[in-house]
């Protein structure tokens, strides 16, 4: 069995590639297990706050058991948030998980982001902690690990997810390429507010041609982020 872990921050085709894997017969998918826990210990105001934290569990020490824990299937795909990793809570456990990072430019992060909430900062976005998973993943594995970014998966999602699949240690299936329509059963239950052009999905979206426009106070996130980005951008598979 693959537990693979995919780390991401929001509005980077992160429900697109869970998608993506949750369309092949040997992969569960488990949706941002620790939205509510974040939530909960953050104290931070999202869209459907309440009722993540009431559907969810928001317990660290159950959430880490049920990471590290077989599934039905061959493997297991978790979607993670990294902003969603608190400090002050133990990540030892990722390193027992393959792990890969899925990287966006921050201003198209940003630009998506603002599209769905007002309130955004540096630490909504989460390249710092992508960063620092990075980092402990690496020094663990004496090597950077499985790097892709949204842009090259959106101009070859064949080439780019073959050369994942590779680096993860699991074939490549064509059934990653395409889903059907609408919600899916492992989506979590914010998949309303925020899933909707995922929802409208069949497959990987072309590229986007033009740079993001963003307003003074996103472009200061951006520039913030963007060392973090660029940093692991240079081990990303091609």
């Amino acid at each position: 069995m693959t537990t693979i872990a995919m780390w991401s921050g929001p509005r980077n085709i992160s429900t697109a590639m869970m998608y993506s894997f949750g369309n092949r017969p040997d992969f569960t998918c488990w949706d941002e297990p620790f939205y509510a826990f974040a939530l909960v210990h953050h104290g931070n105001d999202h869209p459907m706050r309440d009722e993540i934290i009431a559907g969810n569990d928001s317990d660290w020490e159950r959430l880490v058991t049920r990471c590290l824990a077989p599934t039905p299937t061959l493997h297991f795909y978790q979607k993670h948030m990294t902003h969603h990793m608190l400090r002050g809570f133990d990540r030892a456990w990722i390193l027992k998980l393959t792990n890969a990072f899925l990287i966006r430019h921050p201003a198209r992060v940003l630009a998506s982001y603002a599209k769905k909430w007002s309130e955004v900062s540096l630490r909504d976005i989460g390249f710092v902690e992508q960063a620092e998973i990075f980092d402990s993943v690496a020094h663990q594995l004496g090597k950077a690990p499985a790097v892709i970014d949204a842009d090259d998966v959106l101009a070859d999602p064949r080439g780019i997810l073959t050369a994942l699949c590779a680096a993860c240690g699991i074939a490549f299936d064509p059934a990653m390429l395409a889903w059907p329509p609408g919600p899916k059963p492992f989506d979590g239950n914010w998949a309303r507010h925020w899933y909707n052009a995922a929802w409208a999905s069949t497959g990987f979206a072309r590229p986007e041609s033009a740079a993001a426009e963003l307003p003074p106070a996103l472009a200061r996130i951006a520039a913030e982020a963007l060392p973090y980005y660029e940093k692991i951008r240079r081990y990303r598979l091609t």
